[in-house]
């Protein structure tokens, strides 16, 4: 261990780096470090313990597949070390196939809160294993656990959620964190599975495609916070959602919809709305609303998605369409609510851009509503920050989940 000079305030700052080739090893390295008497730095020429005992408030697991999740997973927890000091455990997988061996890295990154204080310090295990140790994630998670601490598993890319590993590695977890936008193809038959997990068990799910959409939601919400607009909520008969794409032919299957779906289930969540058809194939379907900046311009293209809500006072259709952009696939380029009450009918149009949200609404063919909320992105430091303050289940978010999931027929959309 070698002295270093103080760090400024909040950076995180490697304290101490050591390899292990076995469990056991790395138990010993762990206790180590604590124990070691030379935790310490140099500040202006004079040796000062400015490491304080480990802080860590719960046990993050990170399964990366590959190895720039595992880089750009590790780089985000050290940002969280000052405020959410966790043993980390990063799990890389490789060569399933050959002889059973592991290789770890146990490091710990400290933050000082300020110049006068104890730093606060928290442990990162780097875990590369083949073999039969690499098939088996729970037997070595479990025992680099600290136990008594809420245990969440962070899963990038593609989790396969109903192999033996991975239920035997969410038997111990309170909570998962996904990304269900970079699932490949449509990304739907994961997010059913994703809804029987949270089902059948006491697990907490995050998806951060959901998270992500709080300032669509939050814009939606808002329409009907004026007192002229609040008695059509209930009338409500057509929910239409465009998505970005990049295939001209519009092929049904080549681009993920989990963010689109989260959308009509999360409507559908909050309104009590029963599927009454779930979602098919439908044939091209014109969009309500005039090409904008969101949809870069171009007209709707290919074969949408069609369904049908229930209320118990009439229907409501669903319908979610393809239109070409330059923006990721995927993407969410608009949100068109329509409702019929009385006679008149109210049109809602919600577009997003990087840092704002546009709402309109028309009443009867008259532009009554054009608001532009600020809602800047946020970055995965900003969603783990969230999905680790929410504590227990999400109301909102196992709503959502499980309405999105109820729109999905066995199969998929045919």
């Amino acid at each position: 261990m070698t002295f270093t000079f103080v760090p400024p305030p909040t950076e995180p700052t490697l304290r101490w780096s050591a390899r292990a080739h076995s469990i056991a090893e790395i138990e010993t390295e762990l206790s180590r470090i604590w124990a070691s008497q030379d935790l310490a730095v140099r500040v202006e020429g004079e040796t000062t313990r400015h490491i304080a005992a480990r802080t860590n408030v719960m046990n993050l697991i990170v399964v990366a597949r590959r190895p720039e999740f595992a880089e750009k997973c590790a780089a985000t927890v050290q940002m969280l070390t000052g405020r959410h000091p966790s043993r980390t455990v990063v799990i890389q997988s490789a060569d399933p196939d050959g002889p059973s061996w592991l290789d770890a890295r146990v490091e710990a990154h400290c933050v000082m809160p300020r110049p006068d204080a104890p730093e606060t310090c928290a442990e990162t295990i780097h875990v590369t294993c083949g073999g039969e140790a690499g098939r088996h994630l729970s037997a070595i998670a479990t025992p680099l656990i600290i136990h008594d601490l809420p245990v969440t598993v962070w899963w990038p890319g593609e989790p396969p959620l109903t192999s033996p590993s991975a239920q035997d590695l969410l038997a111990g977890a309170d909570r998962l964190i996904v990304d269900g936008s970079t699932w490949s193809g449509d990304g739907l038959a994961r997010l059913r599975e994703m809804a029987a997990l949270q089902d059948s068990t006491r697990l907490a799910i995050s998806d951060f495609a959901l998270v992500r959409q709080s300032r669509w939601r939050e814009a939606i919400a808002s329409i009907f916070d004026d007192p002229e607009f609040l008695p059509y909520l209930r009338y409500l008969r057509r929910i239409a959602v465009a998505y970005g794409t990049h295939d001209e032919t519009g092929m049904l299957g080549s681009t993920n919809l989990v963010k689109p779906i989260y959308h009509v289930g999360w409507l559908a969540s909050r309104l009590g709305l029963a599927v009454e058809r779930p979602l098919s194939v439908g044939g091209r379907v014109a969009s309500a609303a005039r090409p904008g900046r969101g949809s870069g311009g171009k007209p709707t293209m290919g074969r949408g998605l069609v369904a049908t809500l229930a209320d118990g006072r009439g229907d409501v259709s669903v319908v979610v369409r393809p239109i070409m952009s330059t923006m990721p696939a995927g993407t969410t380029l608009r949100v068109e609510l329509l409702a019929e009450r009385r006679g008149s009918e109210p049109r809602a149009d919600v577009t997003a851009e990087a840092e704002t949200v546009h709402v309109r609404v028309w009443q009867d063919g008259v532009e009554v509503l054009d608001r532009h909320f600020r809602a800047p992105r946020r970055t995965d430091a900003d969603l783990l920050t969230e999905a680790i303050e929410s504590g227990g289940r999400d109301p909102v978010a196992v709503g959502a989940l499980r309405a999105a999931a109820s729109l999905i027929p066995d199969g998929g959309p045919a």
